[in-house]
């Protein structure tokens, strides 16, 4: 199936059925156009995401250096 990992995935976030951006039909109705605003919307949470990820990793890092 196309949201299984590795498969034919669009748009922010990861495939699977939590985000439904596959287009096969599994996950919720998203539409194809956003408004510009909520564009913005969705790039300041990616944003988000991305600044909570790297702090994870040098977290990461902290404790494999010490060890």
């Amino acid at each position: 199936m196309c949201c299984e990992p590795g498969g034919n995935e669009r748009g922010f976030g990861h495939g699977g059925h939590t985000s439904g951006r596959c287009g096969c039909g599994c996950g919720p109705f998203l539409r194809r156009f956003v408004s510009a605003k909520e564009e913005q919307e969705q790039l300041e949470k990616y944003k988000d995401q991305l600044k909570k990820e790297l702090a994870a990793v040098e977290e990461h890092l902290k404790g494999t250096k010490s060890e």
